[in-house]
């Protein structure tokens, strides 16, 4: 039997195993300790590289992870059970409805940078995998989490040149530990206008909605139309009036300070959702930005230069500079693959590695680049310095990096909570942190849930299905502790460019 047929044998068989023990058999007792059993074997196999890693319940669950970063009303339809309505009076006052969105991390701000990102990465994941999506019954879960965004962000652009980026005070949400239904911090809503401008927030947003257009397009074309409308407005209010947000919003800068306008990304996205010449226009004028060596919610140029790379690849735009927006992205791709001229660092264990802080958002948004690019290459081969690399190569690559994070790794851990047979329990997470206000609806105060909750050493009586933790040290050294926010701390930045890759693997 050749590799390929055991791969999709053993794919096969952990499909099944899955299934089978989330189905009604295993309200049977001996049916569930046979079911029991057998994830266990398949747990045991795989940590020994004999059973490959089920990708398929990885990407179920970390869509079920942006149910519970929810906030506001929840839906009937909601999966995560031990989460409830929360922060129904956002915008109250400033009398504009704010109600919905995410929050971002561990805590119960809702930042609209990071947002923004969140959303924009999803969508492309709906957008470049969504045959895989759709194949795994994932597609319409994507959608979801993607309008739990777009439909916060659409209530909050008000006016062509206002758009409302953040609720919530940082410092202060820092200082307590409440569950998002228990919060008496202040919801103060903050936004960004002609007089107080924010180019980074408003171009990130307007790539979101641009990307997220493209996604509704097919299902939903009248919801699509009005997502680029709100996009174009931005793209426009952003370009018009610059500076960067943090230096409107007080405080934000502290948590997630930008370094950049964002406008590339928000002009590839608009690009490709419209074809307008505008958009190329500002990229030619713009030019690519040169090599980088990290993709994240604060520096997109390689996600534009990966975009723009695919346009040269089908022969849509030629010679220069479109030319240096391929040849860019295709250093970073090389470099992460170690053939490059600037090789991005790896731990012993072989995790890339660029950040102390949160190391994981920054390796998954990279893995993701893998995933994408070796479509776009398709058969063709990528010249690096190290030598020619192969589609298959690139795609190989990714899967490394997720193999670690899923579980293959110097420590046999997953980094996904809820995911295998061995994860983080004490993750740095108010909702999950503290026991669910449907067993127990008596308020936590602020200070409060330090006491009972933050300190206790103990596993946190909610697990946080899906959620990627920030992630080891850059010697693959990790801690199980709710108090190191460094490594403990899972996001929404951190999971949505997952869910793309997790979908080309399953």
């Amino acid at each position: 039997m050749l590799d390929s047929e055991k791969s999709e044998l053993v794919k096969a068989l952990v499909n099944w195993v899955w299934s089978a023990s989330s189905s009604s058999y295993c309200h049977n007792p001996m049916s569930f300790k046979t079911k029991l059993c057998l994830m266990l074997l398949c747990n045991t196999l795989l940590f020994h590289g004999v059973v490959s890693i089920n990708y398929r319940e990885a990407l179920h669950k970390s869509l079920l992870f942006f149910e519970a970063q929810r906030s506001g009303k929840l839906p009937t339809n909601q999966r995560v059970q031990w989460r409830g309505d929360s922060a129904l009076n956002d915008g109250k006052d400033v009398n504009v409805n704010l109600v919905g969105g995410y929050y971002d991390a561990g805590d119960n701000v809702k930042f609209g940078f990071p947002m923004a990102y969140t959303i924009t990465m999803l969508s492309w994941a709906a957008v470049e995998f969504g045959d895989s999506l759709k194949a795994k019954n994932e597609l319409s879960n994507t959608l979801a989490a993607v309008k739990w965004g777009t439909d916060f962000f659409i209530k909050a652009h008000t006016e062509p040149d206002v758009l409302y980026g953040q609720v919530g005070e940082g410092r202060a949400d820092h200082e307590c530990w409440q569950r998002p239904e228990d919060m008496t911090t202040p919801q103060t809503a903050f936004k960004i206008d002609k007089d107080h401008p924010g180019s980074d927030l408003a171009g990130e947003t307007a790539a979101a909605l641009a990307a997220a257009a493209i996604a509704f397009k097919a299902s939903n074309p009248a919801y699509s139309q009005n997502l680029l409308n709100h996009a174009k407005q931005l793209f426009d209010f952003a370009s018009k009036y610059l500076g960067q947000y943090q230096n409107s919003i007080p405080g934000v800068g502290e948590f997630y300070g930008s370094s950049g306008f964002e406008l590339l990304w928000a002009a590839a996205w608009l690009h490709r959702a419209t074809g307008d010449s505008q958009y190329a226009d500002f990229l030619s004028k713009a030019g690519s930005g040169g090599t980088r060596n990290i993709f994240s919610w604060d520096n997109k140029y390689i996600g534009a230069q990966v975009l723009v790379a695919k346009l040269v690849l089908e022969d849509k735009v030629s010679g220069q500079p479109w030319e240096n927006f391929k040849n860019d992205a295709e250093q970073f791709v090389c470099n992460l693959l170690q053939k490059g001229n600037n090789n991005i660092k790896k731990t012993p264990g072989g995790l890339l590695w660029f950040l102390p802080w949160a190391n994981l958002q920054y390796t998954i948004s990279s893995t993701f680049i893998l995933a994408a690019y070796s479509k776009y290459i398709n058969h063709a081969s990528l010249q690096c310095v190290g030598g020619a690399v192969q589609a298959s190569e690139l795609l190989e690559a990714a899967k490394s990096q997720v193999d670690y994070v899923l579980g293959s790794n110097p420590n046999k851990i997953s980094y996904m909570i809820g995911f295998g047979s061995s994860y983080p329990t004490q993750v740095h997470h108010r909702g999950a942190s503290i026991v669910s206000i449907k067993k127990d609806p008596t308020p936590v105060g602020c200070k409060e849930g330090f006491d009972k909750w933050f300190h206790r050493q103990a596993p946190n009586p909610n697990v946080l299905e899906g959620g990627i933790v920030g992630g080891p040290d850059e010697n693959d050294g990790y801690i199980d502790s709710r108090g190191d926010s460094t490594h403990a701390e899972p996001a929404t930045a951190t999971n949505a460019p997952l869910v793309g890759v997790l979908a080309q693997l399953a």
